[in-house]
């Protein structure tokens, strides 16, 4: 069964001001997440200090806070789950070394690298929304992962938009541009990128930054990723989830039963697709067919026993 486990590090800012809106952002995409099913034990919220807003927050954004929550996602993800590590806040460039700032020590992209490589699951998000952020994606790109950052370099060392746009697109159907009721990593950037560009225009400014998506592992991220490009193929079949998995389920005991295994069937179709670079194609499109076609007729069976008399 395909799972989300979430990972919001909240790090230091500039400014008050500037902290006042990484908390909001962490605070807003933390509520969206479980309005998509992403489940408490599934989600960490680590803040640098907690405020009276912040109550999803589960602690610190500390080095060792972050490293124990990586560790409990590696004992507890399993390998078709995904693991989302979001960072809001400010990012610095020194001596050619990327680092996001935190209480305490800072965390470089070396650092991530060694826990993430400890997750079984087989597919990582990684979402850098800070300053100073474009070397991550060299520094942490590999299979099975999906890197995104708000700067194409270490030399574009300006507060970001970025993270403010990424996460209103899990609150706005505008970035749900296919219309499935899940938005995947891929709507997500290229929503906030486009809002990005937008703001900047609006005001008459040159842009400061430029997000890129790396998601095939060859160390070289996109600014225009698509679902069929070079970047883009996985990061359009990964998403947090769908507010109809928190759908209430039937009282029927029939029904009920139906509807689990629709479900089930959803999630191993999500899952296949990430898979599909790693299978000979007849035999992923073979496997593809087959879940559809069972997807087909459990939402029948589901549609007409909900048609009949004793069920309306």
């Amino acid at each position: 069964m395909l799972r989300a486990f979430l990972l919001i590090v909240v790090g230091l800012a500039g400014s008050p001001e500037h902290g006042e809106l990484f908390h909001k952002w962490g605070a807003a995409l933390a509520e969206a997440s479980a309005r998509v099913g992403v489940t408490p034990d599934r989600l960490v919220y680590l803040v640098d200090e907690r405020t009276e807003a912040d109550v999803r927050a589960t602690g610190r954004s500390t080095r060792e806070e972050i490293r124990q929550a990586l560790q409990g996602f590696a004992a507890a993800a399993e390998p078709d789950d995904v693991v989302y590590v979001v960072l809001i806040g400010h990012g610095s460039y020194n001596a050619q070394m990327p680092r996001f700032n935190l209480p305490g020590p800072d965390m470089g992209p070396e650092d991530f690298n060694a826990l993430l490589r400890r997750l079984p699951a087989r597919n990582v998000v990684l979402v850098n929304t800070s300053s100073s952020s474009g070397p991550w994606v060299d520094a942490l790109s590999a299979p099975g992962r999906t890197i995104i950052t708000a700067t194409r370099s270490g030399a574009e060392q300006f507060t970001t938009l970025f993270g403010s746009y990424f996460v209103e697109a899990f609150s706005t159907e505008a970035a749900d541009t296919d219309k499935n009721g899940r938005l995947s990593m891929l709507e997500a950037f290229l929503y906030a990128k486009g809002e990005v560009a937008r703001a900047y225009e609006r005001e008459g400014l040159l842009a400061t930054e430029h997000a890129l998506l790396d998601d095939n592992g060859d160390k070289q991220g996109s600014p225009d990723p698509t679902p069929t490009g070079a970047d883009g193929k996985l990061a359009a079949a990964l998403s947090l989830g769908s507010a109809a998995d928190l759908a209430p389920l039937p009282d029927d005991p029939t029904l009920r039963a139906l509807h689990l295994e629709r479900r089930d069937l959803e999630r191993r179709v999500e899952a296949l697709r990430l898979l599909k670079d790693s299978m000979p194609p007849a035999k992923y499109a073979s496997e593809l067919e087959r879940l559809v076609t069972e997807l087909a007729l459990k939402t029948r069976e589901i549609r007409t026993l909900e048609g009949a008399p004793n069920n309306e």
